[in-house]
């Protein structure tokens, strides 16, 4: 049954690869992204594609004075979550999309385990917290096989941040994290630290 189950995986998780990179791009995904393909080998290619989608979108977003250009903890990070479910329950469906989700937090959890960096710093569990409440709301702006717009569902994501629905990190003007109560954070307390003082406010603050 796994094997049967890994060689879909060859044919379906590349949009134009060889079988031989398809094997190999597998077997590089971290644990919880093979195990998320396993049991969805038949919605991985689409799940990728919509992956750089929601990656190629944010980042012009960020280029924009929409939002704060933020990709680390800020606006535009919230962006490419709420966009990237939306899309992807648009696509593969509301529990793919969000074990997928989970699937991701898990990842980055191994990210920071290794010392590694995503979005230029190392993974936490303030990040963490983000990313899966920014998930959840964008999966209610779409329903599969319902074919909304791309530009109404980014129109509908930049409303409900600039409205304060989703989360952000709380830093100052200069990028440096800030406790609840509007302290610096020094960045030795946050060197491989995966619980730390973050803080969680509205995306409108």
């Amino acid at each position: 049954m796994k094997k049967r189950a890994v060689f879909i995986v060859m044919l379906f998780l590349g949009t134009q690869l060889s079988a031989q990179s398809n094997w190999e791009k597998f077997w590089k995904l971290s644990a919880p992204y093979k195990k998320w393909v396993l049991f969805h080998p038949f919605k991985a290619k689409k799940a990728l594609e919509i992956s750089f989608e929601a990656k190629r979108v944010s980042d012009s977003i960020a280029k924009t004075d929409l939002l704060d250009k933020d990709m680390a903890g800020g606006q535009a990070d919230a962006f490419r979550h709420a966009y990237w479910m939306a899309r992807l329950r648009q696509n593969i469906g509301k529990r793919a999309a969000f074990s997928l989700g989970k699937a991701h937090e898990k990842d980055n959890y191994i990210t920071f385990k290794k010392h590694l960096t995503e979005d230029g710093i190392i993974p936490d569990n303030a990040s963490k917290e983000m990313d899966l409440y920014n998930n959840n709301v964008g999966l209610a702006f779409t329903q599969k096989g319902i074919s909304a717009g791309k530009n109404e569902i980014i129109y509908q994501i930049i409303k409900a941040i600039l409205m304060g629905d989703l989360k952000v990190i709380k830093k100052d003007s200069l990028g440096n994290f800030l406790t609840c109560d509007g302290k610096l954070i020094p960045s030795e307390e946050l060197l491989h630290s995966w619980k730390n003082n973050k803080c969680l406010i509205p995306s409108n603050k």
